[in-house]
């Protein structure tokens, strides 16, 4: 399906202009308009997420050492505790005795902020990150439907 775009113009100041041209070509880029429309998106996507309650896909990083007492069944129990909202994960070995995990959540904002920080705080993880999106921007829908009884349950946090 190709889409219909509309042309349209704006006026910059010469030093903002050099500013978006090395930007564009430092995120290989296919043009000015490619990467006007990448920081439009983004900025939207900002404004969507601000719902708490907003449709949202999120992405944690996790970093452990394998050889942590506990840590596997500790991390195990807390992505069953949020088993609803995990997609996908992937192990991934280090070097030396060093792990990462990397999780795919999808809910409303609220949640997959709630399960990314009680992930980070399972006991043994030393350091971790996570992201949100929203899908709406590719036009899309997490498809994520269950019922939220009030806030939602309540979550344990992993010891």
């Amino acid at each position: 399906m190709t889409r219909r775009v509309v042309r349209t113009a704006i006026s910059l100041e010469p030093e903002l202009l050099a500013a978006l041209d090395r930007w564009v070509a430092g995120r290989n880029s296919r043009s000015r308009s490619d990467a006007v429309r990448s920081l439009i998106r983004q900025e939207l996507g900002g404004r969507a997420l601000a719902d708490p309650d907003a449709d949202a896909l999120g992405a944690v990083t996790l970093l452990y050492r394998h050889g942590t007492p506990n840590v596997l069944q500790r991390l195990t129990a807390a992505e069953h505790r949020w088993g609803e909202h995990i997609r996908s994960t992937t192990h991934v070995h280090l070097e030396g005795d060093a792990c990462a995990e990397v999780i795919v959540l999808l809910g409303r904002r609220r949640e997959v902020e709630q399960a990314a920080e009680e992930l980070r705080g399972v006991k043994g993880i030393v350091g971790g990150d996570w992201v949100t999106t929203a899908p709406a921007l590719a036009g899309g829908r997490t498809g994520h439907v269950h019922p939220h009884p009030g806030d939602g349950p309540r979550r344990r946090k992993a010891r």
